[in-house]
């Protein structure tokens, strides 16, 4: 017997079992994104309404699902709901695979009895705030990529082609440029062995972003920063109207759905993304408890763009408040579509222009000299 075998049929012997183990490492490793809660949904949603039983739909999902730590909760679920729990009380259990936003529109669903309808805008709406914020994502990388790339072609020449014209210059014996002379020594600050400087200043750097995160974890320190980031040039803006679009499109959700105001108002606060905008939305929700109205506790804050804050105020006069906030929801997410569109417009030529720039000065104080060589001649 091969001591691979022996080791198996010993551990079965004490009762270990191998597959649970696996399951158990697949379910840790496992990471649950919104594309597959809103592929959940949606097919829940498509089953219920078709007039299969909670129970069966829950057991066709579990058996199809691909994502290990789904696929555990899903048959979990189907379990406790055969044994007459509810739906959204058994999802409680799993906090990191159903958040209260999920939770809390299942339970209005499971209330009110339509629970496929409540699904189903539920996949709507994490389909388009998962768009939303995907389109956010990719205006921001695209900078940093070019600039990364940037930052490495200028390292590169600063280090392997700057050191090979500096020896030509020092046989030549010509007066450098001032521009030159700072390209060199940015050149032996790269090259210079043992690292000692470069080291500083890359310690410097981690540093500073080791203390950006400690005071991001803050309440103050997030506070902070979060209203910089709606105050930047460009990104600000569309950080602004994204959020503005998430409250609106979650709180219009829940109310719809008929979860009370009040717990509406403090799940949107707790998913706003900002702490700037999550501080407007409690401010808010305190002014509604004292009587007070949305639209005016949002206009107090100042954090709110005009036009939506009135669109609320008609909403609340009207007593649709809840269709309002769908309609400025909307719109605004037709906003920061058309904005990361334009900024990715307006970004891709700067972008070009500054590796151009980069190179070109490299390349510029290595020429500079040159010229006054041939001047002399």
């Amino acid at each position: 017997m091969t001591t691979n075998k022996m080791v198996k049929s010993h551990s079965r012997k004490q009762g270990f079992d191998f597959k649970k183990l696996e399951e158990d490492l697949n379910v840790a490793m496992a990471s649950i994104t919104v594309k597959d809660l809103a592929i959940f949904a949606r097919q829940f949603a498509a089953m219920f309404n078709a007039g299969i039983s909670m129970a069966r739909c829950l057991s066709v999902l579990g058996e199809q699902c691909e994502n290990a730590k789904l696929k555990r909760a899903i048959n979990t679920l189907r379990a406790d709901v055969e044994e007459g729990e509810e739906l959204s009380l058994s999802m409680r259990k799993f906090p990191d695979v159903f958040d209260q936003l999920f939770v809390s529109m299942v339970w209005a669903g499971e209330t009110g009895g339509v629970l496929d309808e409540t699904l189903e805008r539920l996949a709507v709406m994490m389909e388009k705030n998962h768009k939303t914020q995907s389109e956010i994502k990719s205006a921001t990388s695209y900078p940093k990529t070019v600039l990364f790339i940037a930052i490495a072609v200028f390292f590169g020449m600063a280090t392997f082609l700057l050191p090979t014209f500096s020896g030509i210059f020092e046989q030549i014996g010509v007066e450098l440029p001032l521009f030159t002379v700072m390209m060199l020594k940015i050149s032996a600050f790269c090259t210079t062995w043992p690292p000692i400087p470069q080291a500083i200043v890359i310690g410097g750097l981690i540093g500073i972003y080791f203390a950006y995160t400690v005071a991001y974890k803050t309440d103050s320190g997030r506070l902070f920063f979060d209203k910089i980031y709606l105050k930047l040039p460009l990104f600000g803006a569309i950080l602004e109207k994204s959020a503005v679009a998430r409250f609106c499109i979650i709180f219009g959700s829940l109310t719809r759905s008929g979860v009370p105001i009040m717990n509406s108002m403090e799940i949107v606060r707790d998913v706003a993304g900002n702490q700037a905008i999550a501080n407007a939305i409690e401010y808010a929700r305190n002014e509604i408890q004292q009587g007070g109205l949305i639209s005016l506790a949002l206009q107090e804050e100042n954090v709110f763009p005009g036009l939506a804050i009135q669109m609320i105020a008609i909403g609340e006069e009207s007593g649709e408040l809840d269709k309002m906030l769908m309609k400025v929801g909307a719109f605004y997410e037709t906003e920061v579509e058309e904005a990361v569109k334009s900024l990715t417009s307006a970004l891709e030529p700067l972008m070009i222009v500054v590796v151009g720039g980069i190179v070109a000065s490299v390349l510029l104080s290595m020429y500079l000299p040159m010229f006054k060589v041939f001047e002399s001649l």
